[in-house]
């Protein structure tokens, strides 16, 4: 059986904000709508499930991010992810300068949750809290510099 993943899909309180946060690093929104009906409840497994989505690329056309906005039912607010949860935490993405991605970040209002790390000089990377509290991972290999 052959396998792909096909994206990563993120609930956000506010699907404008996210979608800002993440054209601002790079991604490109591909696609936009707003889902319910019969299709969308059984899928999601929500009654009356109604969304605003955006489908989001990476640059290299690899990787893609589905955000979704719930208009019904109402979204639950919980409380932020933690690094040592138990579950999905965090999207991750390699960039070309860290520096250039925390400044966008800092613009959202996202700062790293502690600081910047070196990774043996192969890696620098830090997690940032990202639009809805979502933990975004940003790292730059430091090989290829």
């Amino acid at each position: 059986m052959a396998i792909k993943l096909e994206n990563i899909g993120i609930a956000v309180r506010d699907i404008e904000a996210a979608i800002a946060f993440f054209t601002d690093l790079g991604l490109s929104v591909v696609g936009r709508d707003e889902v319910s009906g019969e299709w969308a409840s059984t899928a999601v497994g929500l009654d009356g499930n109604h969304a605003k989505i955006a489908m989001l690329r990476t640059p290299d056309g690899q990787g893609r991010l589905e955000l979704f906005e719930y208009l019904h039912p109402d979204a639950i607010e919980t409380t932020p992810t933690l690094p040592n949860e138990i579950g999905m935490h965090r999207v991750a993405f390699s960039v070309d300068d860290l520096d250039a991605a925390l400044e966008i970040a800092a613009r959202h209002g996202c700062r790293p949750l502690r600081g910047v790390a070196n990774y043996e000089n192969i890696y620098k990377l830090t997690y940032v809290r990202g639009p809805s509290g979502i933990i975004v991972m940003l790292a730059q290999d430091l090989t290829k510099s």
